[in-house]
């Protein structure tokens, strides 16, 4: 995973990125747009240069390509500084065999790029309090945890098959480990519990798999390393009703590739707005792949009331992971903060005193406070 600069880099080093953008489908360009735009407002401030190149990755590349994610492509992501991506898929093509799909392109991105950390926040902005589903007496406890999802492991890359036996079709679809796998992501969950309240949780299913007994073994062994860490583990059963019932209770949730998908989407609806929320995924190097965690919202596509801010802040976590710009990052999360705080709302977050806008407009307010 990315090491931080030192300050001596940080002052000397040039300020020149190349980030690969990938516009996504449906709603998603608009997205990705006002994104560009909060960046290349940064850049002005602060004497960067960032250069874009665009790379067509899911239902865009399948449409210009008949591939959802050519070579080409792909080397435009592994030879950029970081990449921004909206949100791929839609019904346009459902209908496709699975290895053709918008989703395979994402699945090869992160294979392709290395990317075996996801990392999700899922924090109560105070603001939309009122948005989340669960009781106030639980929201007012706090919900501020990050669930570590190992990316490119697990039956999402396993071994999937459809064959006939007696009679009838048997789907077979196979689930891998390495330790090696485990080792790597187990130890950024310690890592990041480091630098946060010093708790970790791995969610597992150890009662029936060997996989996560796997896990386990491995995690024991990490855990002698990291003494100050709170270290516990967790069934995932347990942990969907738990996230519902007393999030305050996690800090870090490390989990394999498919616990962490489920997860991480529970997580971020009870913060209130899946349209708040960022993703970070990592690997060895500093490139990284950044992105919104909610869908290409096809049934409002064209209608410029998308909400932007979980792209924007997408772009914020690069800045602050990949490119080590933390004033520029803490800029932009401020400048959404104070567009909460003066009442302004896409659709999805609307509420009773607030002023509604639109795509466009929401990133002209927040651009305002830059």
């Amino acid at each position: 995973m990315s090491r931080p600069y030192n300050s001596n880099e940080r002052e000397n080093r040039t300020m020149q990125k190349n980030i690969t953008l990938i516009y996504g489908d449906c709603s998603s360009p608009e997205i990705v747009t006002q994104a560009v735009r909060v960046l290349d407002k940064i850049a002005e401030k602060h004497g960067h240069t960032f250069t874009y190149t665009r790379a067509y990755m899911g239902g865009e590349a399948i449409d210009k390509f008949g591939d959802p994610l050519p070579a080409a492509e792909l080397e435009k992501c592994k030879n950029a500084d970081s990449v921004l991506l909206g949100a791929i898929g839609g019904p346009k093509w459902e209908g496709l065999p699975g290895d053709q799909r918008p989703e395979k392109g994402l699945l090869r991105l992160r294979s392709g790029m290395g990317l075996y950390a996801n990392n999700r926040p899922a924090k109560i902005w105070p603001q939309l309090a009122d948005a989340s589903p669960l009781k106030k007496s639980i929201v007012d406890k706090g919900i501020d945890f990050i669930v570590v999802r190992e990316l490119i492991g697990g039956v999402y890359f396993g071994e999937h098959k459809t064959i006939e036996e007696n009679g009838e079709k048997v789907a077979i679809d196979v689930m891998p480990y390495a330790e090696h796998e485990i080792e790597r992501i187990g130890r950024i969950g310690f890592e990041t519990a480091m630098k946060r309240r010093k708790k970790l949780t791995c969610v597992d299913k150890a009662n029936v798999l060997d996989t996560s007994r796997l896990w386990r073994a491995v995690m024991h062994r990490l855990q002698v390393e990291y003494p100050e860490v709170e270290y516990s583990e967790m069934f995932v059963d347990n942990c969907a009703m738990q996230i519902c019932k007393n999030p305050a209770q996690f800090d870090v949730i490390v989990t394999e590739n498919m616990f962490g998908d489920i997860l991480s989407d529970e997580a971020s609806e009870v913060t209130g707005s899946i349209g708040m929320v960022p993703s970070s995924s990592l690997g060895e190097g500093t490139c990284g792949l950044y992105e919104p965690i909610h869908g290409s919202a096809p049934d409002i596509a064209g209608q410029d009331v998308v909400n932007p801010i979980a792209c924007i802040l997408s772009a914020a976590m690069m800045l602050r992971y990949s490119f080590d710009m933390p004033t520029e990052a803490d800029e932009i999360e401020a400048a959404v903060n104070a567009v909460l705080d003066e009442g302004y709302r896409t659709a999805d977050m609307m509420a009773d005193g607030c002023t509604k806008v639109g795509c466009t407009e929401m990133g002209n307010k927040i651009l305002a406070h830059i």
